[in-house]
């Protein structure tokens, strides 16, 4: 490497140091600790949407959680750590450092796009909770039921959120409370208190229970829900810089916080088990028909309408809250050229209204499937692998970032620093990839549509909704990018970027080429790396 190459590698780590969150002139004056912060990841982490799919397995749902959270819970929390204290802006800048602007906006597109198919089935849980509080427990079965709660809670969601104002942005930690971890908690209190009873299990409790049921793959692809459960571990990444002693105190806050999410999955999906059988259990409803066998049994019917209105309050807080966040990630990547200006769009209160009518217009199609489908745990289970699938991409294309960035930019400074990297990432990449398979194979007993269309349906959605950012790059205009000239001076665009890329390139072939056939003598400047990628 030339002198003024070392001298643009120096400059380039310089900078990035410079940009670090911690060269900040603001000092930290409050630290986290190790519990605090884990307690923090579990009210991100925690859902109920997922526990009725494993309780089917009963005793061997245990297994069916601990695999997901070691393949995948806790390499995502250490990388993203890593990632979060060494560059910021979350997974969109992670990516493109690592692979360029394509792929950054792919995998921004690709976190947006997969909670604009969460909310389906989010507010289908929270149909089912609604149809126990105020109507008829039956209509919780009903597709047509629940694409009409669906539709009115998002879109009211929709213009509560092009109002302005975060109206209810401090009600997601009380709905994560109120709604998740209240009812978990009884859940667990339940189901101790009816085998201390004696009452009868719905599910074998012994031992060898713990192994779940093996008759093919099919029998166990509802593992892939856990991995979307544990989706979310990489938002309090950025905590990491809060610490006092992030090298040692991160990892210990990552296995509490997984201990701690484990329980809040485990002990509420075995009482779910024990009270109702397997029969009778559905993926939207089963959480309140197991409070409703509990209170019957203690003639506290009244108990279930109101725990069901704490589950569908506090489920509803948590779409209102979230209904706005991802897309302004998006929003961000548009406004710099990436994106038509029909999707940049704001409106009188600022709010991106382009993005969110996008949103709506889909969430709308993906409603239609809870009519079109006969059975609603079985569109659930169709909604739950494309969310899955569309956001375990961006989970790969992360880990992959991770790698390349340990190589590509070692100079700039990080925090918190994985070790063993390649083996950590490339266990979190493996355990996305094998979960990305299984979403394409439907569960025993789906009889929605022919189990050989499955897979083909749901690849056809997977590339209609993350196709788009590639189109969108590949098309690009410059007129799309309303940025100022002096913002353009400063952050370049997205053709410059390119160009310098393919110069770069252009630039490293031709010094592999002028080399002598016995390579840089050992020592010599030429077998320095380049940093700068």
């Amino acid at each position: 490497m030339s002198a003024q190459s070392k001298s643009k590698t120096a400059d380039a780590a310089a900078q990035a140091a410079s940009n670090h969150p911690l060269t900040s002139s603001k000092l930290v004056t409050s630290y986290l600790g190790v519990g605090q912060l884990a307690l923090l990841t579990l009210v991100v982490v925690a859902s109920l949407r997922s526990l009725p799919a494993m309780a089917v397995y009963g005793l061997g749902s245990v297994t069916l959680y601990i695999i997901p959270a070691i393949l995948f819970l806790i390499p995502t929390a250490l990388v993203a750590a890593e990632l979060a204290t060494g560059w910021k802006g979350g997974v969109y800048v992670w990516v493109r450092e690592a692979f360029g602007n394509r792929w950054g906006f792919t995998a921004v597109w690709l976190q947006w796009i997969q909670n604009v198919v969460w909310y389906p089935t989010q507010i289908a849980f929270i149909a089912a909770a609604l149809a126990f509080v105020f109507v008829d427990p039956s209509l919780s079965n009903s597709g047509l039921y629940t694409a009409i709660v669906i539709l009115v809670l998002y879109w009211g969601s929709t213009l509560i959120t092009l109002r302005g104002g975060n109206l209810f942005a401090k009600l997601g930690s009380w709905g994560g409370i109120l709604g998740t971890l209240l009812p978990a908690v009884l859940l667990i209190v339940f189901g101790f208190i009816w085998l201390g009873t004696g009452q009868k299990s719905e599910v074998p409790l012994e031992a060898s229970a713990i192994i779940p049921p093996f008759t093919g793959i099919a029998s166990i692809v509802l593992i892939v829900s856990n991995v979307l459960a544990y989706a979310g571990m990489e938002v309090n990444a950025v905590h990491v810089n809060q610490m006092k002693d992030p090298g040692r105190g991160y990892p210990r806050s990552v296995l509490m916080a997984s201990i701690l999410i484990l329980l809040v999955f485990i002990l509420p999906t075995i009482a779910i088990a024990i009270a109702v059988p397997e029969k009778e259990l559905g993926l939207t409803n089963g959480i309140m028909l197991a409070f409703q066998a509990y209170f019957d049994k203690w003639d506290l019917g009244w108990g279930t309408a109101v725990v069901s209105a704490l589950i569908a309050a506090g489920a509803l807080a948590s779409v209102i809250t979230w209904i706005a966040g991802p897309s302004k990630g998006l929003l961000a990547a548009a406004e710099t050229g990436l994106l038509p200006p029909a999707l940049q769009k704001r409106n009188k209160a600022g709010v991106q209204s382009g993005i969110l009518m996008l949103q709506g217009t889909i969430v709308t199609i993906l409603a239609a499937i809870f009519v079109i489908v006969p059975n609603v745990s079985a569109a659930f289970v169709a909604l739950i692998d494309m969310a899955a699938a569309l956001y375990l991409i961006m989970y790969m294309l992360m880990f992959a970032a991770a790698i390349v960035l340990r190589r590509k930019e070692p100079n700039v400074k990080r925090t918190y620093r994985v070790p063993a990297m390649n083996f950590v990432a490339g266990v979190g990449f493996l355990g996305c990839l094998t979960a990305f398979v299984l979403a394409f194979v439907p569960p025993d007993g789906f009889t929605a549509f022919p189990v050989s269309a499955y897979p083909w349906i749901v690849g056809l959605v997977i590339v209609l909704l993350g196709a788009p950012p590639l189109i969108f790059y590949a098309i690009r205009k410059p007129n799309w990018d309303r940025r100022s000239d002096a913002d353009k001076a400063k952050h370049g665009t997205h053709d410059e970027d390119e160009a310098e890329a393919a110069a770069t390139t252009r630039s490293k072939t031709t010094r592999t080429v002028e080399r002598p056939a016995g390579g840089p003598a050992s020592g010599s400047s030429a077998s320095t790396p380049d940093s700068t990628g």
